[in-house]
């Protein structure tokens, strides 16, 4: 049976039910799908199954609407499942169990289906029902609490480190690794993806660091986190930004020689004088326009970069280069990551064609239509 729209990337062998929800259920599954995987959403209602072309967490799949509520509804699931390699969810812990589609319901249908749950605080433990968001998760798993100037409140990078670093990235990789364990053993398994768990594995460096004495108790006074003079954003005259990450001594030098600094009166790791030092820095940045900075800065190995604002970010020269964004149905969005030299992911639009889908998933027109006279076909 042919795909509605064809599919490229190294994943096309691979068949994803997709159960439809927010935040970084939806990221993994599009994380899958510009692979070339053949992923099908599952949502809840007929509403939320169409969806527009400019929103890039819900490209590159179908989607039908289920009622899996229903019999009928939960009898589709299951079919469907007998087809696919993987099934993603973010529900509570217990939920799919309660509607009678949980990973033992699964696999009674098709042993080798690797099931990826994805949580905020995982499957079991303490906290494992109660509610939260990436600030939340975030905050439980230390990141939040080291992101901090000195003397500020803790500041969250968007919605980026739980919901879809360690979240969603972590959610689709372990379900592709599932996927190649289950096609040498004949077994699937479940994957329980927590945002804590993998936020926490994120900061795996600060405990490197902090292992050989070189990153301390204070948050904000350390090498990544707003300590050093090397490791900062500056202000410009125009009210612009410079992004400084000099860390290592060929490229701090480079930067201290175009900023025409003397290096033997800024030797780098002399911690207490980091504070003097960025004092200096921040003076020499205010003296010229964030363009200027870019200018002089971008092309050389000081590793310094001026900060853009998200909607700028696709006119920048380099970005439009590699054709970081890319068209899908008119609108402009980030592009598939990473790239691949022979088997090349794509980003396609979403599309809604509940007949098409279930046909191409294997289901006949009889059985489809069984599904819209019982209501379980939304």
């Amino acid at each position: 049976m042919s795909d509605i729209v064809p599919r490229q990337g190294p994943l096309t062998d691979v068949r994803v039910l997709e159960i439809g929800g927010i935040g970084p259920t939806p990221f993994a599954g599009m994380l899958l799908a510009d692979m070339g995987a053949d992923v099908l959403r599952i949502e809840r209602s007929a509403a939320a199954a169409v969806v527009p072309a400019d929103d890039p967490t819900r490209r590159g799949r179908q989607s039908i609407a289920l009622d899996l509520k229903s019999a009928g509804g939960r009898e589709a699931l299951l079919e469907l499942s007998e087809h696919a390699d993987a099934l993603i969810e973010g529900f509570r812990p217990g939920v799919m169990e309660r509607l009678g589609i949980g990973p033992d319901d699964i696999r009674a249908r098709n042993p080798r289906l690797v099931y990826g749950r994805m949580t905020g605080y995982g499957q079991e433990g303490p906290m494992s029902q109660v509610a939260g968001h990436d600030i939340n998760y975030i905050s439980v798993a230390g990141v939040l609490g080291a992101s901090r100037r000195t003397g500020e409140r803790p500041m969250f990078a968007l919605n980026l480190v739980g919901d879809y670093g360690g979240g969603a990235m972590f959610l689709s990789f372990g379900v592709v690794c599932g996927i190649l364990e289950a096609r040498r053993s004949g077994q699937g398994q479940t994957v329980d993806a927590a945002m804590v768990d993998g936020a926490a594995l994120l900061t795996s460096l600060v405990y490197a660091l902090r292992g050989v004495g070189l990153w301390g108790e204070d948050a904000g006074g350390n090498l990544l986190d707003s300590g050093a003079h090397f490791y900062e954003v500056y202000a410009t005259s125009d009210g612009g930004h410079v992004a400084v990450g000099a860390l290592e001594p060929q490229f701090y030098a480079r930067l201290l020689e175009l900023l025409e600094l003397p290096a033997e009166e800024m030797p780098q790791f002399d911690r207490a004088r980091w504070p003097e030092f960025k004092q200096r820095l921040t003076a020499v940045f205010a003296g010229r326009t964030a363009g200027a900075w870019g200018e002089l800065l971008e092309g050389e190995e000081a590793c310094a970069t001026v900060v853009r604002g998200i909607w700028d970010t696709p006119q920048h020269p380099h970005m439009a280069a590699r054709g970081t964004f890319v068209d899908v149905g008119g609108a402009s969005q980030p592009g598939p990551a990473p790239r691949f030299s022979r088997t090349a992911p794509a980003a396609r639009p979403p599309q809604h064609d509940p007949d098409a889908a279930l046909e191409h998933w294997g289901l006949d027109g009889p059985a489809r239509e069984r599904l819209r006279a019982t209501g379980a076909l939304l």
